[in-house]
């Protein structure tokens, strides 16, 4: 296939390149920076460009690809622009979504592709992440209809290279030892999806012209916050303890879910780890273990200069002397 790929130079854009190349696809990318030297090759044509000024898909003046792959994220009249730009010169268009999308708040258990979502203007600049995204979807289903718009809903996406620095700052926490503040409950059951498994079936759906609306996660129970922080600590050799505190106690002392502590969420939002993914798993969407997801991301961590944070998003994380205090008020009220 020729697939042209808005951005591919970070996260899951890259994945998706890597991905794509690594099945002998033809591979564009848009990007407004180099792409990095591991997927900088002979296979990818680079093109140079910020897709938000006047004439950036000049350069796709009478050429044709079989897909097009977007991960955009902020305002939809981006993604509105690019859609009308390419809607004469691709059939197929690929989006890196998010189960942000439904409206609902907070998420229900079991929630599925059928359920509301939030109101969105496909023509809107950058407003909420959930309407970005809904609205950025509209934008392509205008486009392109229900026939040829394939929507990857993921929920928190983990792996090599990650943007956000959940996963890496869990790895850097746990390698530095001692006690660690561990938030409860231990069997918290936790949905992610690597960026290289969303990428490779993204890839694998446009090869077999799939489109839709998925929930594009791991099942329900694929893990849990234990087995994550026990593959950090066996992934880095560390001698860290676990100190598990329950929810109600970190949220009275103003420990902030998400922010604070990564990947962690309060008891009024498990809906968010209770997606229904039934319908990604029929096309196909498999999920590596979470060690694997740990391991290969720490591996990169030692070899390779981590991408920047994402700019829209706070850094991750617990300060040490925020950590310590909760630690030793525990540690009080339980002797």
């Amino acid at each position: 296939m020729r697939i042209l790929v808005l951005g591919g130079g970070a996260f899951v854009g890259r994945a998706i390149v890597e991905a794509a190349i690594s099945r002998g696809h033809e591979v564009t990318t848009l990007t407004r920076t180099e792409l990095p030297q591991s997927v900088a090759n002979d296979q990818v044509e680079s093109i140079f460009s910020d897709r938000t000024e006047p004439g950036a898909f000049d350069f796709a003046l009478n050429r044709q690809w079989d897909a097009v792959f977007d991960t955009w994220a902020t305002a939809p009249r981006v993604v509105e622009q690019s859609v009308k730009a390419l809607r004469q010169h691709t059939s197929y268009y690929s989006y890196v979504s998010s189960c942000s999308v439904y409206a609902e708040d907070p998420l229900p258990l079991g929630m599925d592709e059928e359920s509301p979502t939030v109101e969105a203007d496909p023509s809107a600049d950058q407003t909420s992440y959930s309407a970005d995204k809904r609205g950025a979807e509209i934008a392509i289903l205008n486009g392109f209809g229900n026939n040829s718009s394939f929507l990857a809903r993921a929920g928190i996406i983990l792996g090599p290279y990650e943007i956000p620095g959940r996963l890496p700052w869990w790895l850097n926490r746990i390698a530095q030892g001692g006690d660690v503040l561990a938030p409860g409950p231990s069997d918290l059951a936790l949905q992610y999806i690597d960026a290289r498994d969303l990428a490779a079936w993204m890839v694998t759906c446009a090869e077999q012209r799939i489109a839709g609306a998925f929930n594009a996660i791991s099942p329900a129970n694929h893990t849990n916050i234990s087995e994550l922080l026990e593959a950090c600590r066996l992934t880095t050799e560390s001698d860290a303890n676990f100190v598990w505190i329950p929810p109600e106690f970190l949220i009275e002392n103003d420990v902030q879910p998400w922010t604070e502590m990564p990947i962690w969420i309060s008891p009024n939002l498990y809906g968010i780890f209770g997606i229904d993914t039934t319908r990604a798993a029929t096309a196909g969407l498999h999920c590596r273990s979470i060690l694997e997801t740990v391991s290969d991301t720490w591996a990169t961590m030692q070899n390779v200069n981590q991408p920047p944070l994402n700019e829209r998003m706070s850094t991750p994380g617990i300060s040490p002397e925020k950590e310590q205090a909760i630690l030793k008020t525990w540690a009080n009220q339980n002797r």
